[in-house]
């Protein structure tokens, strides 16, 4: 099945040529949820999804993608589900047809499914790089909820700029967008190192994290902005990049530890000291 065949929440080409690969930014707790949730990640890929095997990959994505067309009740029982083309450019269809009665579990499970080997490392290697700075801001069980809710947000922006999409999304990037909104406000001047790809030419820079994740950022709105004006159906669900995003700038000053923020060395304090 090519990649192309569920609509993902995927960062990873949104940055187009430009890929941060590392900060400079030291955490003090253990990454013990970033490290879980990505292991929850690569568990589902190979043993649910069967390492991207087309009839696994298709039923994962079927079976456990978001639908916001059946959720929302915006697309009528029995409408076939579309996944994508073959080779040829025929169109492939789920073995199921949209349900009357609505997956809501699926706004959960679609976060732990992906579409291809590249988009789920794209992701994981994003939530490492800029998630377990976020873990140490607020602890281990505050990152789950926060993470989640960022997820949730992302999925129900998504659904209700495209209501009656019948196009399965899957990825984990919705939430992962949140863990970027908390990070360029936490940490707006640390510095990210970026692979920058023009044709042939590679090269490394090091820039503030305002400007690689303002970049990415822009490049949603953008991007989602001209989709909603052609009409467009992309590959990529861009608005739930952005209110994952905007979720994560609103929900870290709610889960933030200040007591954790203040021991850190460069840390930005967003919250009051009595918080």
């Amino acid at each position: 099945m090519p990649r192309k065949d569920a609509k993902k929440a995927d960062g990873r080409l949104s940055f187009s040529h430009v890929f941060p690969y590392k900060d400079e930014n030291p955490t003090e707790l253990t990454p013990l949820v970033t490290l879980g949730i990505i292991a929850l990640n690569v568990l589902a890929w190979l043993f649910l999804q069967g390492m991207g095997s087309e009839e696994a990959l298709r039923t994962s994505v079927c079976q456990l993608g978001l639908i916001p067309g059946e959720l929302l009740r915006g697309v009528p029982p029995g409408t076939p589900i579309p996944i994508g083309q073959d080779q040829l450019g025929h169109m492939l269809y789920c073995d199921r047809v949209v349900s009357a009665a609505p997956h809501w579990g699926a706004v959960l499970t679609s976060m732990f499914m992906h579409g291809g080997w590249f988009h789920l490392l794209g992701n994981m290697w994003f939530l490492w790089v800029f998630g377990n700075n976020i873990e140490d801001s607020m602890g281990h069980t505050r990152f789950v909820v926060f993470y989640l809710l960022s997820g949730v947000a992302a999925a129900a922006t998504q659904m209700l700029v495209d209501p009656g999409s019948r196009i399965p999304m899957v990825g984990a990037s919705g939430a992962i967008s949140g863990v970027m909104g908390a990070y360029i406000l936490l940490y707006p001047r640390v510095r990210v190192h970026t692979l920058i790809t023009l044709g042939f030419f590679l090269t490394t820079v090091t820039l503030p994290a305002y400007v690689i994740l303002g970049y990415w950022f822009v490049l949603q709105l953008l991007f989602g902005t001209v989709g909603a004006l052609s009409g467009a159906q992309g590959g990529v669900a861009v608005w739930a990049h952005v209110g994952g995003f905007v979720a994560g700038l609103l929900l870290i000053k709610l889960f933030a530890n200040s007591e954790y923020l203040e021991r850190r060395r460069g840390g930005m304090l967003i919250l009051p000291r009595d918080a």
